[in-house]
């Protein structure tokens, strides 16, 4: 085991209590815990709607669905992402059209996106990566003037601000991350937000096979056993267990998130006139700082070294047109991202964590300064 993992979870005593108690009310799928954690995430966001499942893919997905994305559609999304936000495209058996990014943040290049727009494009996926927001003015004016919906994926940005306004009050739905390395971790899990009702009707009920009422609506009302199949869902419900986690993580949030920021300007201020290249963080908004990413020309040689001194590092991300099945399947090549394909292999991210001591920090910073070029 490495002494200073890449990713620790901030769990304790009170998570494990509130997964008992859940234990202990007999209700192990959706059930109450499920719906106070999203009237809570909702009430924390200032979304109108929160819609609990159990993924950010299966939000994405069903986010594309309630705006009606269909076979031949194009989405637009950058290639600097995990793939899942390719992949839900072609769910559909639409088209994922990538985008580059900005070299300072990795964030969706906006000029190149609305250049990419056709008369097929039903959707914009912008990517809020390592707890930045994109420019979200400049994206939805876009979207507006061609009547294109958005989508957001905020796997990394909670909680994240743009201009003032929580990332998940901005988009027509924004898609939440609440896997174990996630800034609210429950294990698996996910959440989509949304001021349409329409929108969210559609994903509540497509989260349950399509079906017209909620398991806890069934079986927490007597005589309620009747229900009907409305459209062609699928099995995307979060599960009370989850969601027990999720309440006692909410309520920790802004705490989790300063202390990632305190973390990472020590870093900054660390590796300040050196080789060494952090993302910057975009001056209209307050990341959430959930991953700490640098640069450097020997990325490769930096890790190696990292884990040879029982240091956790990562990679974010093998960008999408870099993977076999979509350079397959729809023709992409490194040549046509220059950005995101340097960025990729100059890139690597930090421990960053609550429960990293200055110990850890200098440790680490040590590490990267001795072999960084």
């Amino acid at each position: 085991m490495l002494a200073i993992p890449f990713h620790k979870a901030h769990l304790g005593e009170a998570e494990i209590d509130a997964v008992t108690d859940s234990i202990r009310s007999g209700w192990l799928t959706m059930g109450p815990k499920t719906i106070e954690f999203e009237k809570q995430f909702g009430a924390y966001i200032g979304a109108d709607f929160s819609v609990s499942m159990n993924s950010a893919t299966a939000a994405l997905h069903l986010g594309l669905k309630a705006i009606g994305v269909t076979a031949g559609d194009e989405v637009i999304l950058p290639t600097h992402t995990f793939v899942a936000t390719a992949e839900v495209v072609t769910y559909f058996n639409a088209i994922p059209v990538l985008c580059d990014v900005d070299p300072d943040h990795f964030l969706m290049d906006v000029r190149q996106m609305e250049s990419l727009i056709t008369p097929r494009t039903k959707a914009i996926i912008p990517v809020h990566f390592a707890g930045a927001a994109c420019d979200m003015d400049a994206i939805m004016a876009v979207a507006k003037k061609y009547g294109i919906r958005v989508i957001c994926d905020a796997a990394h940005s909670l909680p994240t601000s743009y201009r003032g306004r929580k990332i998940g009050t901005i988009s027509d739905v924004t898609c939440f991350s609440f896997y174990a390395t996630k800034t609210l971790a429950t294990g698996e899990g996910g959440m989509a937000t949304t001021a349409d009702p329409d929108l969210a009707k559609s994903m509540k009920i497509n989260r349950l096979h399509g079906i017209s009422r909620d398991a806890w609506d069934r079986y927490s009302v007597p005589g309620s056993w009747y229900y009907e199949v409305v459209d062609n869902g699928h099995k995307y419900n979060m599960t009370d267990l989850n969601a027990a986690l999720g309440l006692v993580q909410l309520a920790k949030c802004d705490w989790m998130r300063n202390e990632r920021f305190q973390i990472a300007q020590k870093y900054s201020s660390a590796f300040e006139g050196t080789v060494v290249r952090p993302l910057l963080e975009p001056e209209y908004g307050e990341s959430a700082w959930h991953l700490y990413v640098i640069r450097v020309a020997n990325r490769d040689e930096v890790i190696n070294a990292m884990t040879l001194a029982g240091i956790g590092s990562s990679v974010h991300f093998i960008p999408v047109h870099r993977h076999p099945y979509y350079q397959r399947t729809y023709g992409f090549s490194e040549a046509q991202f220059p950005v995101s394909d340097n960025g990729y292999l100059e890139s690597l991210s930090l421990p960053l964590y609550p429960g990293l001591s200055d110990t850890d920090i200098d440790r680490i910073v040590t590490c990267v300064l001795s072999v960084a070029r």
